[in-house]
């Protein structure tokens, strides 16, 4: 079954989406905007918990890749260009769960979410102002990429670390970052049409300045503020 995408555009009108390239501060500023403005919140791979059970090698043979992986080892150490290519069909093939889940919990609530749907996706399904791309240079989203004590990336690190070479798999494993969010797929977000937002490599904190500016675009900073974040 298809459903229409101005259909799909109407049931999530409460939802604000923001994707982008790697330590951009996509999460920090999802959880920040939910806590704020009490939205309800979905943080990266919100939809796993569903797409784990449900995905078939047939339909989703990307998601189901790590239902069958018997070995972390085989993830880290795959080329850079399958590396690439897999992260980008699973999050064409995760963009139907998160679709079905955001209908779902979207009715009677503003949703803010961290999402790797495809721009050409949300440009569907989606308004310019219920978007934000963000963005950081290359050389940040690489070097530090495991600069962050999320479950997931320390995981990765944990397995990297455990390889018989672990340097000669970590230079693999960053080039696959650097092909991830290289030029080419820069351009496609930074040329996409939506509101964008660049981090500097400053060393600033800018958390809470990119907070307030996209909750302008998103049209929140008219909704009461629950506590500050």
């Amino acid at each position: 079954m298809n459903i229409a995408n101005n259909i799909l555009k109407h049931y999530l009108k409460n939802v604000y989406f923001i994707t982008g390239t790697a330590y951009a501060g996509k999460s920090t500023t999802v959880k920040m905007l939910a806590g704020k403005y009490d939205m309800i919140f979905c943080g990266e791979n919100y939809h796993s918990a569903v797409s784990d059970i449900v995905a078939t090698p047939d339909l989703q043979p990307d998601i189901s890749y790590l239902n069958h992986l018997t070995d972390w080892k085989d993830f880290v150490t795959r080329s850079p260009e399958e590396y690439e290519r897999w992260v980008f069909s699973v999050g064409r093939e995760a963009a139907e769960f998160e679709v079905a889940e955001l209908l779902s919990i979207s009715k009677d609530k503003k949703v803010i979410v961290d999402t790797n749907i495809p721009i050409d996706v949300l440009k569907e399904i989606s308004d310019y102002n219920h978007v934000a791309v963000m963005l950081c240079p290359q050389s940040m989203s690489v070097d530090r990429f495991f600069d962050r004590s999320d479950p997931e990336k320390q995981f990765i690190l944990d397995v990297i670390k455990k390889c018989d070479d672990p340097e000669a798999v970590m230079e693999n494993y960053r080039r696959g970052l650097a092909l991830i969010n290289s030029r080419k797929h820069y351009d496609e977000l930074a040329d996409s049409g939506f509101f964008t937002i660049v981090r500097e490599d400053n060393g600033a904190d800018t958390r809470e300045e990119v907070c307030d500016v996209i909750a302008k675009h998103f049209g929140l900073q008219h909704l009461p503020a629950y506590k500050s974040v």
